[in-house]
């Protein structure tokens, strides 16, 4: 298990599926955890009553990425409670799934500003605070489909490139300053969302995979706690993805 005893770190979309799992995660590692959600604070606040400890200090956050002042405030709102934050894990993102030529103008900018300009809000935020103690790192969470497409997600395909894109930039731009940045490239990760397939349909993605297996969030996790950890000390500008080997 990774070390991250007296680490803060703050997670978008901390509350439910893949974010949850790191949340869980990174507290069994010893972090203190700020972690968002977007509305509801029903999920958020049942993890803080599964995760509580006298140990680590873990609190969550309404806060909408997606919106520059929004995401201006919580970091201010983060630094007044932990007063540094020395990992930043861009999670937070949504899907509007159809093809492109039914695809709306709305369906579009709704994923690009979610999943794309909200890494761009929180990162730019995060960089002064960071940059002064000349310490951290960003985790952005990409996927699989930013890296080989996927037929009926052009718009979250783009978004998750173009996090891959601005990952191994900002790690140029950043590293002389001792900020690591990386991406994370998750595959079929079970999830809430994947539970609702009919079996027939996970079975067909199932059979691509080498590894036969869905992932699960504790696999993202796992590898999220590390690229947060000193271990992954020498690592940045990289795309690593969890996908069983799928179309590797």
């Amino acid at each position: 298990m990774q070390n991250l005893k007296n680490k803060n770190i703050l997670l978008t979309g901390g509350s439910r599926g893949i974010g949850a799992a790191i949340v869980k995660k990174l507290v069994a590692c010893g972090a203190n955890v700020a972690f968002t959600y977007f509305s509801s604070s029903t999920k958020a606040d049942a993890l803080i009553n599964e995760l509580k400890t006298d140990n680590t200090k873990l609190k969550a956050y309404q806060s909408d990425a997606s919106d520059f002042e929004a995401a201006e405030k919580l970091i201010e709102s983060v630094l007044a409670d932990f007063s540094t934050i020395d990992v930043l894990i861009n999670n937070a993102g949504i899907t509007r799934d159809g093809l492109l030529m039914r695809m709306s103008e709305a369906n579009w900018d709704d994923v690009m500003t979610n999943n794309l300009k909200s890494v761009f809000n929180l990162s730019k935020c995060v960089i002064k605070p960071m940059m002064k103690q000349r310490n951290g790192a960003i985790i952005n969470m990409s996927s699989i489909v930013g890296m080989r497409g996927n037929a009926g997600q052009t718009n979250y395909a783009a978004s998750k490139a173009g996090i891959i894109g601005f990952t191994k930039s900002l790690a140029q731009e950043l590293g002389s300053r001792n900020i690591r940045c990386n991406a994370i490239a998750p595959g079929f990760i079970a999830t809430e969302m994947t539970e609702e397939l009919d079996e027939k349909v996970k079975d067909n993605y199932i059979s691509n995979i080498p590894l036969k297996r869905f992932g699960t969030g504790e696999d993202v996790a796992n590898l999220t706690a590390f690229l947060a950890s000193d271990q992954a000390a020498y690592i940045s500008g990289q795309v690593i993805s969890i996908c069983g080997a799928l179309n590797c």
